[in-house]
């Protein structure tokens, strides 16, 4: 990864690279967009998840505590920039 990509970069390319190697058409990426709806299934999601971890070096979902899962896709994307 490119030392100057952001998180919201990082975030969209993973989503983008799943979908094309799971063969899911993709809605448009707006941050309004339900995760469940996008065109992503659990295992895309859990996918992108792992690979974020990979790339990042972070796992939101493993910090604990009673985190509300993120349901939109802006909301995803805040997550992992909360937790960077």
């Amino acid at each position: 990864m490119g030392k100057y990509m952001s998180v919201r970069d990082a975030v969209l390319s993973q989503v983008k690279q799943i979908a094309e190697q799971q063969r899911k058409t993709l809605q448009p990426l707006t941050d309004d967009l339900p995760l469940v709806g996008s065109g992503l299934d659990a295992l895309c999601i859990a996918l992108v998840v792992a690979n974020l971890e990979d790339e990042l070096g972070i796992d939101p979902f493993s910090i604990g505590g009673d985190v509300a899962l993120p349901e939109t896709l802006g909301e995803f994307i805040e997550f992992y920039e909360k937790a960077a």
